[in-house]
């Protein structure tokens, strides 16, 4: 009569915990780059792969095919986190952004005022917007004198010269930019030149 062995008990599986492990290096480095100004945006794809994986790993551990279920629920809060970081930053972007575009399309008003009382003197007046400049020359016989103008782009900005004539006498130019007085200056003989500008 033949006798046959019995079968060895086998092994147990290996515990598959590369996934949770994944999930959790991913996370980390992409909650890392999450906080970097514009190199952040590499950790968008990282944090959504950590969360993928970490929850991976979680499930497998909750199965007994994983024994690292501490470290994938660690990768999940930290993609997390990254994730939210990540939110926020766009947010950030898209809010200075939207700035910008406001900015550039919002008109502002500059005032030019020539006060004083010297008789023919000249005036020049730039106006900046964006990179044109627009110059014009006027020859006021008498003050006061004042022009608005109206800029529009990134960049609104002014300048008023005034030049007394041979005569002399005193003048005096403001500017203001949207109400706001922003440079105030005085020069008083014969060609003497006031400036002001709001650059």
């Amino acid at each position: 009569m033949t006798q046959y062995a019995p079968n060895p008990p086998q092994a147990p599986a290996k515990p598959s915990n590369g996934l949770g492990l994944t999930g959790f290096v991913i996370g980390l480095v992409g909650l890392v780059l999450s906080f970097i100004p514009l190199i952040g945006v590499v950790a968008w794809p990282l944090v959504i792969l950590g969360i993928i994986f970490s929850a991976i790993g979680i499930s497998k551990a909750a199965k007994g095919r994983a024994t690292n279920k501490g470290m994938a629920i660690t990768g999940l809060v930290v993609s997390i986190v990254g994730l939210v970081v990540c939110v926020l930053w766009a947010a950030v972007w898209t809010k200075a952004a939207d700035d910008i575009n406001e900015e550039a399309n919002r008109e502002a008003v500059i005032v030019y005022e020539i006060t004083g009382d010297a008789a023919n003197v000249d005036v020049t007046y730039t106006t900046f917007s964006n990179e044109n400049a627009d110059t014009k020359d006027e020859k006021v016989a008498t003050l006061p004198w004042s022009k608005e103008v109206r800029a529009k782009g990134y960049v609104k900005e002014g300048q008023v010269i005034v030049t007394t004539g041979e005569q002399g006498g005193s003048v005096t130019c403001k500017i203001t930019v949207d109400g706001k007085e922003i440079e105030s200056n005085t020069a008083t003989g014969p060609f003497e030149m006031a400036t002001c500008d709001s650059i």
